[in-house]
């Protein structure tokens, strides 16, 4: 199946308009970013953290201190929401109220499970070349206490809803005489030269993976 099954649970109801739910559309987006928001409910009390990821078909990879609070209580298989967004503009309309911002998003459902021994290594690579592209093969594979220290969960995207918005203001029609300037300030994150760690042995070359790294 190409598209999510659009439920009470990721059925947009505000600006249905922009709503995806085809899985071309939330895999670019996702793969488009390598940090997300994880929101899940432990005894009541919400938590929202910030994390790298990765993907691969309908599962996302998480990774993180085999103690941390949100990995030990997410591999117990409690329903987890994770969003990823982008600002791709700013949009200033004629008036405060219309004045907006051009963005993609993705928010997806589903529930977690521990990634067992011998498929680790397979998610923390498809983790690292999220971030930064053939990495995992440049760099040295972790040690074994590294491993036993790390957990990695897979979530199983049960359910996913995309939304964006692409264009200008949308101005009441008589604000469009007034002597106010509107239009849209474009975003972008961009990346740097690479900066060599001080301790680098001068000898040792920039890797394509720096070198070539876009965002």
């Amino acid at each position: 199946m190409n598209n999510y099954e659009v439920t009470e649970r990721n059925k947009l109801k505000r600006v249905p308009k922009r709503a995806h739910y085809d899985k071309e559309t939330v895999y670019q987006i996702l793969d488009a970013a390598f940090v997300c928001h994880v929101s899940f409910v432990v005894e009541g009390q919400p938590f929202l953290i910030p994390t790298a990821y990765g993907r691969e078909g309908d599962t996302i990879y998480l990774h993180g201190a085999t103690k941390s609070r949100m990995l030990v209580n997410l591999e117990k298989g409690i329903p987890v929401c994770v969003a990823v967004t982008h600002l791709d503009g700013i949009v200033v309309a004629r008036s405060a109220f219309h004045s907006s911002i051009n963005y993609r998003s993705v928010v997806v459902f589903g529930k977690a499970k521990l990634v067992s021994e011998d498929q680790k290594n397979h998610a923390l690579e498809v983790i690292t070349n999220n971030i930064i592209g053939n990495r995992w093969e440049e760099a040295r594979p972790p040690y074994e206490k590294e491993l036993k220290g790390t957990s990695v969960l897979a979530i199983e995207i049960e359910s996913a809803s995309a939304k964006i918005r692409v264009g200008g203001p949308v101005d009441e029609k008589e604000d469009y005489d007034l002597d106010i300037w509107a239009g849209v300030i474009p975003l972008q994150m961009t990346a740097g030269e690479p900066v060599a760690d001080d301790l680098l042995r001068a000898e040792i070359p920039i890797p394509s993976s720096a070198r070539n790294f876009t965002y």
